[in-house]
């Protein structure tokens, strides 16, 4: 079994979105938002070279010691004027495929997200996970996250 030190963090490359399309997919609550087809969607690749355009956007994977693309989250840096002009890091999309889930690769890269928003002079990293998510509620805590806002969400 792969340890969190058989992973690299990196940036997404084009060639990564089928495996994170994957794994956005691979719940209950992603299942239905997403299209798993073969070719890919042409919208999920031009949403990667987008983000991939933004300097404030970072959508990164883990990558195992084979070249596997077993994780992946999306940090995006939000400027703004509350709290003294303060910049805050956005965490997205986290997600460690199905088969690799205990192994600590979620925690390394939520650790990466915070330290690379601490480092670009966020004041604060926010997350929002959906209620459903117990388990990921309670991942988030143990890293140290703590409740505090609740969440609104308009679907067009």
């Amino acid at each position: 079994m792969p340890t969190t030190s058989d992973i690299t963090i990196r940036r997404a490359r084009r060639e990564d979105v089928g495996p994170i399309v994957a794994m956005l997919a691979d719940d209950p609550l992603g299942g239905p938002r997403e299209r798993i087809e073969d070719p890919l969607p042409q919208c999920y690749v031009a949403a990667f070279e987008q983000l991939s355009r933004d300097p404030n956007i970072q959508l990164v994977v883990a990558e195992n010691g084979e070249g596997a693309v077993v994780g992946c989250l999306q940090l995006c840096i939000l400027p703004g004027l509350s709290s003294q002009g303060a910049s805050r890091g956005l965490i997205e999309d986290v997600r460690v495929a199905s088969h690799c889930r205990s192994r600590g690769i979620g925690e390394q890269i939520v650790q990466w997200a915070v330290a690379e928003a601490r480092g670009r002079g966020c004041k604060v990293v926010e997350l929002l996970t959906h209620h459903t998510r117990v388990d990921a509620q309670r991942f988030y805590e143990r890293l140290e996250f703590a409740r505090s806002h609740v969440g609104m969400t308009i679907r067009f």
